[in-house]
């Protein structure tokens, strides 16, 4: 398991490549909170939006997670509590504000980008409308 990569993943740098194509700036393995462990493959800090790039098999894909036979329990243990982390991460994070989306290493990086590009809008649009002064009526 030490050769894994845990940062610079395939699928991170080709999301990272259509982001940056599109002029979009980032930063990339972002501590989030100074108390939490969690790094996000992705973050806008200023937006609070944090963005992670998951591995099939090492988050429980729904589509692609297989469980090795060998050594089953302790394997079925490992990755059940990588998705219990999972979870309680992203509870943690938006209980502090943040915006979290999870997207699975087999989307292509122009899906993930698109979806990205998406959040990005409606949050500044949100802080515009939170932020603009209305005259009175």
């Amino acid at each position: 398991m030490s050769r894994q990569k845990s940062k610079n993943t395939a699928p991170e740098i080709a999301v990272r490549r259509c982001l940056h194509e599109r002029g979009f700036r980032y930063r990339i393995d972002v501590k989030l909170e100074p108390d939490l462990r969690t790094r996000a493959d992705l973050a806008w800090k200023g937006l609070k939006l944090a963005v992670f790039i998951d591995g099939c098999f090492w988050h429980g894909c729904p589509q692609h997670a297989t469980r090795p036979a060998a050594n089953r329990e302790w394997w079925a243990k490992k990755l059940d509590t990588n998705i219990a982390r999972d979870r309680r991460t992203d509870d943690a994070l938006r209980s502090r504000g943040w915006v979290v989306r999870r997207f699975w290493e087999h989307q292509t990086p122009e899906e993930i980008a698109d979806k990205i590009v998406e959040t990005i809008d409606e949050l500044r649009a949100r802080d515009l409308r939170g932020s603009v002064v209305r005259p009175d009526d």
